[in-house]
Formats: structure tokens, C-alpha cells, sequence
């Protein structure tokens, strides 16, 4: 019988939402809106009501005309807006990830998070 408990650090499930948000302060998250906009940026703060503050954010929209890229320098997220939240697997285990660094490889090494 092993007397090793499972932490946060090696069990993600076992982390709550907001203690999985935190640890995601400094990396590239994407988040998609209620309103059907997604938006990749990197976090640099949130508060008890998931409003998110993210610089050099890309915002990704589906129009009538085609798709539309906006780019931002920096932004404030009402939480209220905020359907789910993709954070970088290698966040949840202390680690570093090459493919969640790069342009367009944010989808590709995420663990998923629905607030409701």
C-alpha cells in the first residue's frame, strides 16, 4: 500500500476551475465567447468572476462576409461571456511544451475547461 496521496500538481483532476485559471497566469489561453468569437491570448490576470485581462490577442470571428482576425494589443474579458477556456495540458503538469508556444498549435495540447 502506497501512503503517496495524489496533489494538484500530478492530478489535474482534482484542481478546481479557477485554481486551473491561475496556474495558466503568463501562458497562452484560448477562450471561446458565448457570442461564437474565440479569442487566443496570453493571460495576465483574472478576478473571482473569470473577467480576463490577456495581451497580444488574436480574435478569431465567423461573419457574413467570411472570417474575420482581429488583432489586440491588449484587452479586459467580461467573464459573463466566457463559454469555455482552453488551457496548455503542459501547464497543469509544471512543464514546458513546444506545441503549445507557436502560432496556431494552441488547439493541438489543450485541456478544456465549461464554465457555465
Amino acid at each position: 500500500l502506497s501512503n503517496m496521496a495524489a496533489t494538484p500538481a500530478t492530478n489535474p483532476s482534482q484542481l478546481l476551475p479557477l485554481e486551473l485559471v491561475d496556474k495558466c497566469i503568463g501562458s497562452r489561453i484560448h477562450i471561446v465567447m458565448k457570442n461564437d468569437k474565440e479569442i487566443v491570448g496570453t493571460l495576465l490576470g483574472f478576478d473571482d468572476f473569470v473577467n480576463m485581462v490577456l495581451e497580444d490577442v488574436t480574435e478569431f470571428e465567423i461573419t457574413p462576409e467570411g472570417r474575420r482576425i482581429t488583432k489586440l494589443d491588449q484587452i479586459l474579458l467580461n467573464g459573463n461571456n466566457i463559454t469555455m477556456v482552453g488551457v496548455p495540458v503542459c501547464i497543469l503538469y509544471g512543464g514546458e511544451c513546444v506545441k503549445c508556444t507557436g502560432p496556431g498549435y494552441i488547439r493541438i495540447c489543450c485541456y478544456l475547461i465549461v464554465f457555465l
